[in-house]
């Protein structure tokens, strides 16, 4: 059975976690949200837990709904620079950045227009260079409540943690920070490398009892 995901900026351990592990449906008919990784990842910096929000344009109807598949990045605002000078400081002392450098700096050079469109390329990105197949399969309507598939489109929700043990690693500044869990999946690619798929792949997310 299909796991029906959100596609997501960079998306947290949990959710790249869910990628690996499940037959992925990409919920791509929805309304856009606020506060949820739909615009929004986590890093951990010097000075701890950071956010990097992508602005956007909000043009929506009369009560203010807009189509995720509709929403625009607002590029007036150089928050591509600021990303990924940010991600330079926070990840050049990391072991695997330099390895991974080329793949990623490029989504913060080129300009992108559409945020769903942007989301799934950071996706695509990030299969790649952990050598795995991009899930391709989209849904064609919405639905409140699935019945063919797994939902795990709470995942979505930036307020909502999922309940799973995450065994730590290695940070950058684990010599001035605790352990942050659920960040990015940038902060493990970088930090762990080619040992990032089987982390992923032995997390118990328990995604049927969520």
């Amino acid at each position: 059975m299909k796991l029906l995901l959100h596609p997501a900026y960079f998306p947290n351990i949990a959710n790249f976690a869910a990628i690996v592990q499940n037959d992925i449906c990409w919920e791509v008919m929805d309304n856009y949200q606020k506060q949820t990784y739909r615009n929004r990842c986590y890093i951990c910096t010097d000075l701890g837990l950071h956010m990097l929000n992508i602005p956007i344009k909000h043009i929506g109807n009369k009560k203010g709904k807009q189509k995720y598949g509709n929403v625009q990045i607002d590029n007036d605002y150089h928050w591509q620079r600021q990303h990924w000078r940010t991600l330079e400081t926070a990840y050049r002392t990391s072991p695997f950045f330099e390895f991974y450098e080329d793949d990623i700096a490029p989504l913060y050079h080129n300009t992108f227009h559409s945020l769903m469109d942007f989301n799934l390329k950071t996706i695509e990105t990030i299969c790649q260079c952990m050598q795995i197949n991009m899930p391709l399969h989209r849904t064609a309507t919405y639905e409140v409540d699935v019945t063919d598939k797994i939902d795990g489109r709470f995942l979505i929700d930036s307020k909502t943690k999922p309940q799973f043990e995450q065994p730590v690693y290695v940070q950058v500044f684990e010599d001035r920070n605790d352990f942050v869990p659920n960040l990015s999946i940038l902060d493990l690619l970088f930090n762990e490398g080619t040992n990032a798929l089987t982390y992923l792949k032995g997390l118990n997310l328990n995604l049927q009892n969520a």
